[in-house]
This record gives C-alpha cells, structure tokens and sequence, in this order.
C-alpha cells in the first residue's frame, strides 16, 4: 500500500535544511513574502530542480520548460502541492497586526492589493486591509481601484458563475452598501469613491448616502459622515432608525425642511422631537403615517387641532398597536374610517366592523386590503360587477382568490387589467399575456414578483448606475 502524502504543514515541520520548488508565477504572496514564511522552518526556495528539494508548489498554469520539470519532479515521485494549498497555510499563519503595521509604514499599495485578493483571509482581515487602499483620485479608470471593488464584491455577494460581469459592475457596489450587515465593513466602503446612482430613474442616491441609510452604521461611522456636511447624507442619517436619538435631536436643531421629514419618518424619535415636529410645517403628514402612536402622542394630536382630513391619516399608518386601532375605530369620520379600510394591520374582525357599518362606503378601500376576509372580498365582487372602480382595487388585491382573479382577467377590461398588472399572485400565465400590452408597462413595472425575478437576473435592486 502507497504511503499517505504528508500535509504541506507536517512536510514544512520536517524538512529543515531542504528547498521547495515553486513552478509558475507567483501568487497572492511575493518571493520574498514567501520566503520570509519559510525562514524560521530553514527551507529555501528555488525554480530549480536540485539536489534536496523535497516538495514541489505548482501555479495552476505552467508555462513548457516548468511542465517539463513537474513532470521530471513527478518521476522522482516528489510531492506535489498547489499554490492555493500553500497560501492558504501561509495566510493562516498571518499575524494580522504585525502585517499591518509594516503595510502602514511602508504604505505599500500594491502589496495590499494582493492581499485583498487573497480568498484565505478573514473578512476581519480584508476590512482592516481595505481601510488601508487609498483609491486613485485622478484616474477614475485606475486598474487598482477596479481589482479592490472586485474583490470585495466577490468576497461578499454571492456570484453565480454566469454572472461574473457583476463583479465589474458599480452596482452591485449598491447593492453591498444596502445589504451589509458589518458596520466595519461599512466604514472601510465610506473610503469607496463616492459613485452616485440613479434609483428607478427618480431618485440620484450618493454611495454615502446609501450608507448613511445602512441601520448597521456605527456611532463612529455616523459622525463621520455628519463631518461631511454634505445634505444628501444627512437627510439619510435623518432617516435610519439605527442613529442614536442624541444626534436625531442635533439634526432637529437646524431646522431644515429636509431633514425634519426625514426625522419624521423615523421611527425612532423620542416625545421631545415628535412633539418639536408636530408644530412644524410639512411634517405632520409624516409624522402622522410613520411614527408609533401612544395615547399621549394621540392627545398632542388632537390638540394641535388638525383638519379632520388631515387627522384622517393616521388611519393609514402601519405602525399602529391594536388598542389605538380601537379607539379610531370609535370614531365616526369617514375619512378616517376610508383609510383604516386600507390599512393591513388591522385584523379580520376590525375590518369586519368597518364593512358592516357602511359596506358601500368603504367598499373600495376594503377591496384592496390585503388583510380583507375573504367573504368580504367575495361579496363585493359579487354585488359590483358592473363597477369597474370596484373591481379594479379587488384585481390588484393579492389575497383574492384565483377563481375571482381568473374571472376579472377574462374581462378584458383595461382598468382591471391595470389592478391585475399591479398583482404578485397572478399566475403566470396571466402576466404573461398582460406583458404583451404596452398600456400596462407602468403597472407591471410595481409588481413585487416581477420585480424579484428581475432582481434575481441583475442582483442590482433596480438601480442604474449614473456616474
């Protein structure tokens, strides 16, 4: 029986005095790099094949004259190891600080764009190394400063093999800022050349800005960015529930239209700024459709004397508990009951009462209520046939049964069509057809199923990029 080959690691213990062989170009790790690792073992290295080479470190791509020797070094039946195999023993060894240090003092670019390369490492590792690059200022098309984006985006977005032009793409940079969960990681991208993107063609996002909304963002990491005194980025600081109340309450001071509908939106403002908020204009709307209620923020409400239609908002807010969902309820504005009908929070019993106290006048706003009974759905279909409003908000509701989705699309009517453009549990057959229809392209363009198998192809959260 063949003996067992030895791992890299045991033959590096007991090979004192010998040489590897190292064929092909160097990898992550530079001669010297390597060199130094093999110091303290008292191996040398070599391109030769000599006299005491006891191992052999092949690139997985060989030029003639080095597949000649490997095939000399295999006759003598030596072993042979891949690159990967030695640098992933090499990284392992790594002392992370003392790397870093003599990178800081020698602030050695290039060495740290082979180490960011370098799939061995720990992600603590890479952020640390990558807080390290400095990106070229002057050339916005620097080979480098792609390399550094390209490896990060491989280490942290999961890439199918067909979609390896996403690595090259500014996008998907996005998409991590978004999606990162590692406020380290987070401060190294605030290094990132400040890209801009444009969202759903509406909206101009900053690459900061997408950070500034990341609720993973440290406390360190936000004074930075407030240190930019940059607009963009602080509305978004306004915004992310995750910044700390203290600086909310700094923000509130400047008293910038901007950023106090961004603070209003937030839900986790305390009393002293809703309050503050209250009384300024164009917050209130967001205030009253964003921000948790309690009974005392419900008695600020009140007493700012608001129009009704403007108190009816509150109707629409998600975020509503169940016992201040009750006591609206008590009340008799149909504007404010319009909205509740609308509302997904409420349950199955609450909406119930709503229809039953004028199943006309909230019929519509029920109809396209997620959270509608069934049987509530079922009757309105069944007494509007004839009210294409009606059954245009019952067509775009995804909890209507299929029978009734399956009879609106054979009605063929453009409204309908519309509602049912907009629904994610049509079949898809249906939106098959409906795609066809060049009058839909709005509507289809806010389905939520057609919108995740969009992303699924690109991975970029339907942006483009605008740079």
């Amino acid at each position: 029986m063949m003996n067992e080959k030895s791992t890299l690691k045991q033959l590096l213990e007991t090979s004192e005095g010998k040489k590897l062989l190292f064929l092909g170009k160097e990898g992550i790790f530079s001669e010297k790099e390597i060199a130094r690792f093999l110091k303290p073992h008292k191996i040398a290295v070599t391109k030769y094949l000599e006299e005491d080479v006891v191992a052999v470190v092949e690139h997985p791509r060989l030029n003639p004259v080095e597949e000649d020797i490997s095939n000399d070094a295999y006759a003598q039946k030596i072993p042979l190891y891949k690159l990967g195999e030695f640098e992933q023993l090499l990284s392992d060894e790594i002392d992370d600080d003392a790397l870093l240090m003599a990178i800081k003092l020698g602030n050695d670019q290039e060495r740290v764009v082979r180490l960011l390369s370098n799939e061995h490492l720990s992600d603590t590792l890479f952020v640390r190394l990558l807080k390290l690059y400095r990106f070229n200022e002057e050339d916005e098309d620097n080979r480098q400063d792609r390399d550094v984006i390209m490896y990060t985006l491989r280490r942290y977005i999961e890439i199918n093999p067909n979609e390896e032009d996403l690595l090259y793409s500014y996008l998907t940079l996005r998409r991590l800022a978004t999606e990162a969960t590692d406020p380290h990681l987070l401060e190294a991208l605030m290094g990132f050349p400040n890209f801009s993107f444009l969202v759903r063609g509406k909206e101009k996002v900053t690459l900061k800005e997408t950070i500034a909304r990341n609720r993973a963002i440290s406390h360190e990491s936000v004074r930075k960015l407030l240190g930019l005194r940059h607009q963009g980025v602080n509305v978004s600081l306004a915004g992310n529930p995750a910044v700390d109340v203290a600086v909310l309450g700094e923000m509130l001071k400047r008293n910038d239209p901007q950023i106090d509908r961004a603070l209003a939106s937030n839900p986790n403002i305390d009393d002293a700024i809703f309050q503050t908020l209250l009384k300024r204009e164009g917050t209130v709307e967001v205030l009253l459709v964003h921000q948790p209620m309690t009974n005392e923020r419900l008695a600020w409400v009140e007493a700012a004397g608001l129009p009704d239609d403007l108190f009816a908002l509150l109707g629409a807010n998600e975020m509503l508990g169940n016992e201040m969902i009750e006591q609206l309820l008590q009340r008799s504005e149909p504007v404010l009951l319009k909205l509740l009908a609308t509302n997904p929070k409420l349950s199955s019993v609450q909406l119930q009462t709503i229809y039953e106290k004028a199943s006309q006048d909230y019929a519509e706003a029920l109809a396209s209520n997620p959270a509608t009974p069934t049987k509530i759905l079922e009757a309105i279909y069944e007494a509007n046939q004839d009210n294409m409003q009606w059954l245009a908000a019952l067509a775009s509701n995804p909890s209507l049964p299929q029978a009734i989705l399956q009879a609106l699309f054979e009605k063929d009517e453009l409204a309908i069509n519309k509602g049912l453009a907009t629904n994610a549990a049509l079949s898809d057959e249906m939106l098959d057809i409906l795609k066809l229809d060049t009058r839909l392209q709005t509507e289809l363009a806010q389905n939520e199923r057609l919108a995740a198998s969009f992303e699924q192809v690109l991975k970029q959260n339907k942006v483009m990029l605008n740079v």
